[in-house]
Order: structure tokens, then C-alpha cells, then sequence
């Protein structure tokens, strides 16, 4: 059953209050038929009621290993493929709301890299030489282009991991969507700059000599955050100039300049661990998304922690965070009458091919 907006629209007039108190009793209904997940980057009155918090790998995870009939997800529409296509086959996937989405994730579609595919293979034997790499924060379309290609799936935890398995293999890699993921990650194993190159999908041969696309080892989708792009060195420089104790982390979906200037660079659960373990009266610049940075200033600030969002200007992913608890409330109160609304399903193919390039990530996480 797919969303209808009157009966979401009925419950806007209600109090914040009431529309938490029933979310709670909603959940008490349901019981151990329903776990929500909650990405480190919701709204607090949504977090709040995460069964499970988290980044994308840990919450994949914990999907496969729950024993719930629903698994909720806030979070976007890849994250509750994925929760779709590592489940066992009984188990519901639902997404609170189908406007939740990625604007990178949308910035590599599979006719595009289907396409890059044909016209690398102009140039070089690509099943032979090339190991594709999705960002998790893609299609579930594109992790199974990956996986009948010999290909994998990385998150911003194991990209490393992924990588140094890709190289095992083949050659180079394409890898999609996101540019800056696949450049920091490249380039703190050694690998050069200029062994990278930038697919830019709208221009033929992604606007690439044959000479470059044989000389690279890395070749990066033109794809992008269109938050973690506003985080710039300059910020960081007036910033620093002011409170020249200050230590910077980064997410590493921010350009590499920002990473560069940055003294530790990881994903939202390295950002969380690095500033919980840090000793009080420490100050942070943090290069990632809103609700995760106030998120730590209030966690922290009782220890004597200070926690600064990196930007001057505020910047939020209206897609990302755009699960709202009147959505989150509708969908469960229709569980507990037993209606399934907004269900993620994958097709059975795809998510058999998807699932094997999830497979070779989750077998090499840490």
C-alpha cells in the first residue's frame, strides 16, 4: 500500500506531544514485531524512538539480524533497500516516507553507468581491469551492477577495506557516486592524485582522453554531498584564527581540501567515538551534517566539550533528515492495524545480484 497524504495530513494538526505519546504507544503495541533504525543523521523527535542508531553499515547489519516482522527505517531510500535485500525474505522493509532520498545517490543512475561501462570497455578489457565500487549511498540497481561485475559495495567505515580488495583483484576502480569518498580514501593509501581522474557523466567518455582513462587507477564518479560541499578551507582557517586550539574532523564525503586541513577525517560513528573519547574542555570543528552535530553539542557539552558545525551557513539535507514524526507515527499506527504502508521491496533478481556485492563487504569489514 503506498502513502496516502490525506491521512498523513490528518495528523499535522496534532500536538508535538500527542504525536509522541502515541508513537510510544505504538511501539508498545507492536512489541517485538517492529525495530526502528535510526540514522545518526534524523531529526531528534524522530531519533528519539530508534531501536537501533547508527551509520549505514552497522544498521545493514543489524537489519539481517533482527528477529522484527517491520523494520522501519528513518533514514533514506537506499538505506531501506538495504534493510529489503539483507532480510530474510518474511521480514517488511518500510520507509515513513518515500520523499526520503539522497541527492548524491540520485547523481549515478544505472543507465549512466551502464553506459560509462560500454565506453571504458572501448578502451580497456573492463571485467578484466576494472573493479566497480558503489558507495552504499546508492541504488539498489547499482550494487547489483556491482555484484555481476565482480564488484562491491563500501561505506565511509570500510571504503579502505574495499579498496584494498578491489586493487587485489583488478587493476582500477570506477567508483561511484561519490567523487570525494573515492579521492580521500584513494589518496590516504598512497595513491597519487594524479592517478585519479573524474568521470563526468554527462559528456561522452566521460570527458576523458583514452590516454587518461589508461593511465588512471582511480576513476571517480562526478557525483557529490550537497552538504559536505559547502564545508570549505577557508572556514576552517577563520575558525582556527580565533580558537587556534580547535580540532577538525571531517566527514570524508567533504572535499579534499577540507580533509587536508582536517586532523581527523571518518565516518559519522569515527566523528561520535573520536569526540566521546577526547578529554573535556576539548574543542571540535565538525564537517558533517546538522542534526549530528548538535546532536554531539548537547551530548557533550556537560563534560566541558566544545562542538562547532563547520559551515557559517546553515546547510541540511532536505531529503536525508526529511522523515518527520507525524510520518513516522502514521506508518506505525497502520502496523498496528495491520496495514503495510510505503513497503521497500527490491525485485528478486536485483536483490539477489545486490546481495552479492553487500556480501563481499560485509565478509571484509572489520
Amino acid at each position: 500500500m503506498s502513502a496516502n497524504p490525506l491521512e498523513i495530513q490528518s495528523l499535522t494538526g496534532l500536538g508535538e506531544a500527542e504525536i509522541q505519546q502515541r508513537i510510544v504507544a505504538a511501539k508498545q503495541a507492536l512489541g517485538e514485531r517492529l525495530i526502528i533504525l535510526g540514522h545518526h543523521y534524523q531529526r531528534e523527535e524522530v531519533f528519539r524512538h530508534a531501536d537501533v542508531s547508527g551509520d549505514s553499515l552497522k544498521l545493514s547489519r543489524r537489519a539481517a539480524d533482527s528477529d522484527a516482522e517491520y523494520i522501519v527505517f528513518c533514514g533514506v531510500h537506499f538505506m531501506a533497500e538495504v534493510a529489503d535485500i539483507v532480510s530474510r525474505p518474511e521480514q517488511i522493509a518500510i520507509l515513513p516516507d518515500l520523499a526520503a532520498g539522497c541527492s548524491m545517490a540520485d547523481m549515478a543512475n544505472l543507465a549512466n553507468v551502464e553506459r560509462a561501462w560500454r565506453e571504458l570497455s572501448q578502451v580497456l578489457a573492463v571485467d578484466e581491469q576494472i573493479t566497480p565500487v558503489t558507495y552504499i549511498n546508492s541504488a539498489a540497481d547499482l550494487k547489483a551492477f556491482c555484484g555481476r561485475h565482480g564488484g562491491i559495495v563500501c561505506t565511509s567505515t570500510n571504503a579502505r577495506h574495499v579498496l584494498d580488495w578491489s586493487f587485489g583483484r583488478r587493476e582500477k576502480v570506477l567508483f561511484f557516486p561519490d567523487q570525494h569518498l573515492g579521492r580521500n580514501t584513494a589518496f590516504n593509501m598512497g595513491i597519487p592524485l594524479q592517478d585519479m581522474v573524474v568521470w563526468d557523466f554527462d559528456q561522452p567518455m566521460g570527458g576523458l582522453t583514452r590516454e587518461q582513462i589508461r593511465g588512471a587507477k582511480m576513476i571517480l564518479w562526478k557525483g557529490f554531498c550537497s552538504v559536505h560541499q559547502m564545508f570549505k578551507p577557508a572556514f576552517i582557517d577563520q575558525f582556527k584564527a580565533r580558537h587556534p586550539e580547535t580540532k577538525v574532523i571531517s566527514h570524508p564525503e567533504s572535499s579534499f581540501e577540507v580533509c587536508q586541513k582536517s586532523d581527523h577525517v571518518g565516518s559519522t560513528e569515527y566523528i561520535i567515538n573520536t569526540i566521546r573519547d577526547s578529554e573535556p574542555g576539548t574543542r571540535w570543528l565538525v564537517g558533517t551534517e546538522l542534526n549530528l552535530v548538535n546532536r554531539l553539542h548537547e551530548q557533550f557539552k556537560h563534560e566541558g566539550k566544545f562542538v562547532h558545525f563547520m559551515s557559517g551557513t546553515v546547510c541540511m539535507c532536505s531529503t536525508m533528515f526529511r522523515i518527520g514524526p507525524e510520518a513516522l507515527l502514521w506508518s506505525l499506527e497502520n502496523l498496528v492495524q495491520d496495514k503495510v504502508v510505503n513497503q521497500i521491496k527490491v525485485p528478486e533478481t536485483e536483490a539477489g545480484q545486490a546481495l552479492l556485492a553487500l556480501n563481499r563487504m560485509l565478509e571484509i569489514s572489520p
